[in-house]
């Protein structure tokens, strides 16, 4: 896949402001987690299972929330990135070393879709757990630009695929436990 320059441009100057960060053990450590967190969508997984366990009602969630995140992972992972047939970045830092090398396109981000889609929908009907949920969303997809496992390009193009399939689920399976009004 070739890209424009335009992209290009962006690609570098976002990679750039990673720079100071790699190499340094915290910055390092954190992503290293959240990246293979995001592997399969298990730290999705992590969160389904453990608001399936918090209450009553939650349960009969879990089913659902494993099949929404199964569809998005198998439209990205077997369909998006089999048209696009991008490199992955060629230089890796040495935290990259430790972390599963992926077999598929760089182009989008699995783990910026994974955590877009799954923030889309954990947080649905309820706020209270916004505030922790799309931060580590954030953290999950911009560990692939610290790592460089993915350009910049790809995990906002990642993240806004995941975002549309996570809003597709909500209108066309909406979660009969979430009230939605007409505001």
């Amino acid at each position: 896949m070739t890209t424009g320059r335009a992209i290009d441009a962006f690609d570098s100057l976002v990679d750039g402001w990673f720079d100071h960060l790699r190499g340094r053990r915290v910055p390092d450590r954190v992503f290293e987690v959240a990246s293979h967190l995001g592997d399969f969508g298990l730290v999705w997984l992590i969160v389904a299972t453990a608001r399936g366990l918090g209450s009553d009602a939650d349960p009969d969630r879990v089913p659902r929330l494993v099949a929404i995140f199964a569809a998005e992972s198998l439209i990205v992972n077997q369909g998006v990135k089999r048209l696009f047939r991008r490199r992955r970045p060629s230089e890796r830092p040495d935290v990259a070393e430790r972390l599963r090398e992926p077999l598929t396109s760089s182009f989008p981000s699995g783990h910026a879709s994974s955590a877009a889609c799954a923030a889309v929908i954990l947080t649905d009907g309820d706020p209270a757990i916004r505030a922790l949920v799309w931060p580590v969303a954030a953290i999950v997809a911009t560990s692939r630009i610290h790592t460089r496992m993915h350009h910049p390009s790809d995990v906002v193009a990642g993240a806004a695929v995941g975002y549309a399939i996570g809003r597709a689920a909500q209108r066309f399976w909406p979660d009969p436990h979430v009230r939605h009004g007409n505001s």
